[in-house]
């Protein structure tokens, strides 16, 4: 398998370079081949401008979308853009490894997405219609590969539990696990979380590392998040409303965007097995 591991940490020396060092380590051991983009060391643009589209005229009003749409279908995105696009269309698997800082992904890897996900290749692709309301949400462009995530979080895993202070992990992932890369139509893996990393002692950090190698080995076998597809009839369109028959009437959140949730005994906002298994122990 083809692996893409993009790198948002600003001190190669950290845990979580550490981290880094042991995933690749087992990937290449059982045989992936693996790419990195480290997105400090190659002191990525985080921020989408004009600088973006030269082709853009002086005197054309900005719409980051449309100027996005235009550059992507005549091939003038630009360079570094390019060559990230190409590693997303040559990896099987896409890994995003960052520390979770203010409850989101550090600010130059959310502006990696915002410039890799160009219009026409990551979103504004497919039809729309009566049955139809683009391809997304399990289907697009980068249907067919696997991804996940590899986060570092200084507090306790209880600090991130369903009655924890910080809002259950899940939660807090889910605009990343299901907008940024369910999106254009990975299979998104369990996330590995690893809890409390300021203080990790050495057997902490053992425990971690570990069970990091576990899920390195475990890559193409692990269940995906069973998130609702949008195009297979759960959802309304135009209103993308998920149907009031499935789920709970009174239930809302982002559990119900997990097929089966509220449905066939199951309550909503359940974790299934697989995500309850998720974080660094």
């Amino acid at each position: 398998m083809k692996v893409l591991l993009v790198f948002a940490h600003p001190e190669p020396r950290s845990l979580n370079g550490a981290l880094r060092d042991i995933a690749i380590k087992e990937l290449e051991a059982k045989g992936h081949e693996v790419r990195v983009s480290d997105l400090y060391a190659k002191g990525w643009k985080s921020e989408v401008d004009r600088a973006d589209f030269p082709s853009l005229a002086s005197e054309t009003r900005f719409i980051p979308a449309a100027a996005s749409k235009k550059a992507f279908e005549t091939g003038e995105l630009t360079e570094d853009v390019k060559i990230e696009i190409d590693k997303l269309l040559w990896a099987d698997m896409l890994i995003l490894q960052f520390p979770l800082w203010w409850f989101s992904m550090p600010a130059i890897l959310k502006g990696w997405v915002e410039r890799v996900y160009a219009y026409g290749f990551a979103y504004g692709v497919g039809e729309h219609s009566d049955n139809r309301w683009g391809d997304r949400y399990g289907e697009g462009t980068l249907a067919g590969k696997r991804a996940m995530l590899i986060v570092t979080a200084g507090g306790w895993e209880e600090h991130y539990s369903a009655r924890g202070v910080n809002g259950p992990i899940d939660d807090l992932l889910f605009p990343i696990n299901h907008g940024i890369l369910y999106y254009p139509g990975y299979d998104v893996l369990p996330p590995f979380v690893a809890y409390r990393v300021d203080r990790l002692d050495e057997a902490g950090f053992e425990r971690a590392a570990e069970h990091l190698r576990e899920r390195m080995r475990t890559l193409e076998s692990t269940l995906p998040i069973p998130y609702r597809q949008q195009n297979r009839g759960d959802y309304l369109i135009p209103s993308m409303q998920l149907r009031p028959e499935l789920g709970e009437p009174a239930a809302s959140g982002f559990a119900l965007h997990l097929d089966g949730a509220g449905e066939a005994g199951e309550t909503s906002g359940q974790r299934p097995p697989q995500l309850q298994a998720a974080g660094a122990r």
